[in-house]
């Protein structure tokens, strides 16, 4: 299968080699015969066959994306299409430097709680509901890519996504692209929404002095194309509504996959382990007996592990056997099978509500979880019970079986008398195992997942996004005010004010902060930025261009929008959606007077269409949740290509109806 698989790959290659010489040879004959055409040189022909292996790379996945960039910055100098230096200043662009100062900022926004009251009141609004969820978080962040950067509103959002997926047991794969499409998109609303549209006004301006344009183009306004963002909005909120469970993947690879309530490397053992259920107690329930008295885990083999008492309205997420039910408390379990909780339920008159809704929060794997200690010979349980050392009270977790000698206990084990070698099965908050982790009882066998929080950090983290927001939307006019109108900063600058902010102020460390980053997102874009800048240094992107344009004559306007359309797409994938505004709003107004249409609605559709960009991780947001969504090159094309065909029939129609 591997050696078939292989040849195809080869074939597919020696194919798309054949194409790109064909048309290149075709493009040149053309421009043979045309005063208009640049010329075709053998260097754009090698920056169009760098571009096709970039594409092989991505579609058979040889190698991982991040190396297809090294691969890039590697040989596009070694073929003399770009120098040494400006192979790697993909790395020191301004655009990476931006996503990794982001990166750190949201990281020390969720390391302080803040994404988990974001995530908390999503749920409140939206419920379980994955259509619900997904419509909430892609359409605020679209609202917030409409006056920031789509990297800036889709990173600040990222950690939030995931933290619900966890919680909800949704996969975080069918989560992020969609927000990460709607971060794209929500720069077409307003014109200050992304670098494209920012650029537009003083592109029509240049256009203006060159003279090509029969009469003077107006500038557009901020609102001017917000009816199309609107609507290109909502159309991509519908199409994974009702397309989602066709396109997206549900995988639970990525950051935020959890998998089952026991860890799979210790599934085996504990497989009876059933997950976590919520019940409570009615109003005309009248029972005095303990917990330890109704002989719930002896009866039933349930292990109670919240308790929410409605009188005193505290939760304790420890339950002592001391403890008595109560009318209206509700609590939480862990049973060996539904039918033993139903049962159990059944047998005392106890509501079973099912999936956890008071202890929702407290007990998502995001917070909680299972964790399998071993006793060591340094323990102080060597020899002891759980009853004689109080296990509840003093390590503040829940014992949910003992494993002795080759069996498991899921009886009484408060009794049984520990021995170096023993397995507990513990249920509690992750602070409390990371607290446990630092003691000589028990040797997990599972990494410690979850993160100590430091909540006393939250204004503090609040305090420097606000700091570098500021500075991203307010700098300009602040140094107009203070007499210095021309002095400019660039986005990273302002974002990596924010995030130094966070380090110096101690929201996390700097070894935090680099781990937080994802370096593959950073090598990925890095690698691709020099390949479309020898697209533009060759001359190859305006070839291209000049070529298409030439060579579709006279047709109807809505045709003519619609290649533009096509056009900027094309281009928007393998140059900079900047370098593609830049190069095909004075072309496209220029062919526009040719065919008789609006110069400024053309104009328009090049900054909109270069944010047509679904089918292929290249650009910054779609890089930036490809690790934590453990999405592959396939994923985007599987769904992107209909978003990508989408786009530009929503994008065409509201131009025929209102433009």
């Amino acid at each position: 299968m591997e050696k078939w698989k292989h040849r195809l790959s080869l074939a597919f290659a020696v194919v798309m080699g054949c194409l790109l010489v064909t048309c290149s040879a075709a493009w040149a004959a053309e421009a043979a015969a045309s005063a208009d055409t640049i010329v075709f040189t053998p260097k754009m022909g090698v920056v169009m066959g760098a571009l096709g292996l970039a594409i092989l790379l991505f579609i058979f996945e040889w190698v991982r994306v991040d190396v297809v960039g090294i691969i890039m910055m590697v040989i596009l100098p070694i073929l003399g299409v770009v120098s040494p230096k400006e192979a790697i200043s993909g790395l020191s662009s301004n655009a990476v430097v931006s996503i990794i100062a982001v990166i750190i900022i949201g990281a020390g926004l969720d390391k302080t709680g803040c994404m988990n009251v974001l995530a908390r009141n999503i749920l409140k609004i939206a419920g379980r509901s994955e259509s619900r969820i997904m419509t909430l978080i892609a359409g605020t962040v679209a609202f917030i890519s409409s006056f920031m950067q789509n990297i800036g509103a889709a990173a600040l959002f990222m950690p939030a996504a995931i933290r619900i997926g966890r919680q909800t047991g949704i996969p975080v794969s069918r989560i992020l692209m969609p927000m990460g499409f709607c971060a794209i998109i929500g720069g077409t609303i307003t014109l200050v929404g992304a670098s494209p549209t920012i650029l537009l006004n003083d592109l029509i301006e240049q256009a203006n002095s060159l003279g090509f344009l029969p009469e003077r183009v107006e500038p557009l306004g901020l609102f001017t194309q917000t009816p199309i963002g609107l609507a290109l909005v909502a159309s991509a909120i519908l199409y994974f509504i009702f397309l989602g469970r066709f396109i997206l993947p549900a995988k639970s690879d990525g950051a935020g996959g959890e998998g089952s309530l026991v860890p799979d490397s210790i599934a085996d053992t504990y497989h009876m382990i059933d997950t976590l259920y919520e019940l409570e107690v009615p109003e005309d329930f009248s029972d005095p007996r303990t917990l330890q008295e109704m002989k719930i885990r002896e009866d039933y083999h349930i292990n109670i592990i919240a308790l929410y008492h409605a009188r005193r309205k505290s939760k304790s997420l420890a339950p002592r056997k001391t403890e008595r039910l109560e009318p209206g408390d509700v609590f939480a379990v862990i049973a060996r099978s539904k039918d033993s909780v139903l049962r159990f339920a059944k047998d005392f008159g106890i509501k079973f509500k099912g999936d956890l809704d008071v202890f929702g929060e407290d007990l998502s794997p995001n917070n909680a979880g299972m964790m399998e200690g071993i006793i060591t010979e340094r323990s102080e349980l060597v020899g002891k019970t759980l009853s004689e050392v109080h296990f509840k009270e003093a390590f503040e977790v829940n014992p949910i079986t003992i494993c002795s000698g080759g069996y498991c206990l899921f009886g009484d084990i408060s009794e049984h008398r520990l021995k170096v070698g023993d397995a507990i099965l513990m249920f509690g908050p992750w602070s409390v195992f990371h607290w446990l982790k630092q003691k000589n009882t028990f040797v997990f066998t599972t990494e410690v997942k979850g993160e100590l929080m430091r909540e006393d950090k939250a204004k503090t983290a609040v305090f420097w996004l606000i700091v570098a927001l500021s500075m991203v939307l307010g700098y300009k006019p602040f140094m107009a005010m203070l007499g210095f109108p021309d002095m400019k900063m660039s986005l990273s600058v302002c974002l990596l004010t924010g995030a130094l902010g966070m380090i110096l102020t101690k929201v996390m460390t700097v070894d935090e902060a680099y781990e937080s980053v994802d370096w593959m997102t950073v090598f990925l874009l890095g690698g691709l930025i020099p390949l479309g800048l020898a697209f533009q240094k060759t001359g190859a992107a305006e070839f291209i261009a000049t070529t298409i344009m030439n060579a579709i004559g006279s047709v109807p306007t809505i045709i003519f929008l619609l290649v533009v359309g096509l056009l900027t797409s094309f281009f928007t994938l393998v140059v900079s959606n900047v370098g593609a505004t830049v190069l095909l709003v004075p072309l496209c107004m220029s062919m526009a007077v040719k065919a008789g249409a609006d110069p400024r609605v053309t104009a328009m559709v090049v900054a909109i269409a270069a944010s047509n960009t679904f089918v292929l991780p290249t650009h910054q947001v779609n890089a930036l949740i490809m690790r934590p969504g453990g999405y592959r090159t396939v994923d985007y094309a599987k769904a992107g290509a209909g978003m990508t065909i989408l786009f530009l029939v929503v994008l065409l129609a509201m131009l025929y109806l209102f433009y």
